[in-house]
């Protein structure tokens, strides 16, 4: 099998399949605001730049975010994390209806607002990014709300990814919680991994870090660098060191320009070339990642099949500006292009 590339009709007979499971999304989930404009002159009060308001968006963020691009490509979705009670809230919801994600995993902290991100974006450039949020850990009450809202959709549920971002809704009884629920289950559990958030991430089914992730994870110093990351001496021990004491099914760390590099115990580690054509945004790109590699396990390919899936997404979207999904037209494209 060529190592960046799918026959188009394998793509197809995948992401059809995908489409018969269904994948639940939980984590830190989050409102992105993105404000246009354009920029013509530095203001008289301070060196900056003033931007000369166009328009604004909003799009789901962080684990939201996923949820969309597993949406995006015909999955079915639920989302299950906390919100505020506050016009963010009613917006995030709003918008994720508007994509078909089941959202009454929803629940609602009075005492707590919704996680918002604003960016201002002039000329294709983030000039500043603007965080209203609160990054306490749940109390025991809410937690609970939480696990007991998700228990009872897990039982049809072909795969669960966790959205951590450090904001306080994924706790290590949360994770484990989940782990003995997916595991007595037999659903794929895939975790995107924040090493500033000391979690115990051993014996998950995927995790995917990137390259500085992956250091971190691992508690080593990242001190060589090589266009061949097969021939990357201190990638290799990460890669290993992660294989063997975190053990997970499958480890997938991501590694921008130079693709990715996916990992099994007892296999030589495989590289996939990146395909993007041109980087405008590399925010939410990890999202799409972890999102079209699990609905495409889901959907009964094999880990070398749903890497190279999950790479052409990821380099799809890095074209696109503002975290952003794929559809199954554009990822049946890249393919094409390269059959």
């Amino acid at each position: 099998m060529n190592r960046s590339t799918l026959p188009p009709n394998r793509v197809s007979q995948i992401l059809a399949a995908a489409t018969h499971s269904r994948v639940l999304v939980i984590g830190d989930v989050m409102l992105d605001q993105f404000i246009w404009g354009s920029v013509a002159r530095i203001s008289p009060e301070a060196p900056v730049p003033v931007v000369d308001f166009q328009r604004e968006s909003f799009m789901p963020g962080g684990a939201a975010n996923v949820a969309r691009n597993v949406a995006a490509l015909a999955v079915k979705t639920e989302l299950y994390g906390i919100t505020g009670r506050d016009h963010a809230a009613a917006q995030l919801k709003a918008l994720l209806a508007g994509q078909a994600i089941g959202c009454r995993g929803l629940i609602e902290d009075p005492a707590r607002p919704t996680s918002l991100k604003t960016r201002i974006v002039a000329h294709k450039q983030q000039v500043v990014r603007i965080d209203r949020e609160e990054c306490r850990g749940l109390d025991r009450a809410t937690q609970s709300r939480l696990v007991t809202a998700m228990k009872s959709s897990l039982t049809p549920a072909d795969a669960v990814v966790v959205g951590d971002y450090g904001k306080g809704v994924i706790s290590q009884e949360l994770l484990d919680e989940l782990k003995s629920l997916c595991r007595a289950r037999g659903v794929w559990l895939s975790l995107d991994p924040k090493p500033v958030h000391h979690l115990d991430l051993a014996r998950l089914s995927l995790i995917t870090p990137n390259r500085k992730e992956a250091f971190e994870l691992a508690g080593l110093n990242d001190d060589t660098r090589n266009e061949n990351p097969l021939a990357d001496a201190s990638l290799m021990k990460t890669a290993a060191r992660l294989l063997d004491t975190l053990r997970p099914a499958l480890l997938l760390i991501t590694l921008g320009e130079l693709g990715m590099l996916l990992c099994q115990r007892g296999r030589q580690p495989v590289h996939i070339a990146t395909v993007a054509q041109e980087v405008f945004d590399v925010s939410g790109a990890g999202d799409t990642v972890i999102a079209t590699f699990t609905l495409a396990v889901a959907g009964g390919a094999s880990p070398l099949e749903a890497a190279i899936l999950s790479n052409h997404a990821a380099g799809i979207v890095v074209g696109k500006i503002g975290t952003a999904t794929v559809t199954p037209e554009e990822l049946l494209a890249s393919f094409r292009k390269r059959s």
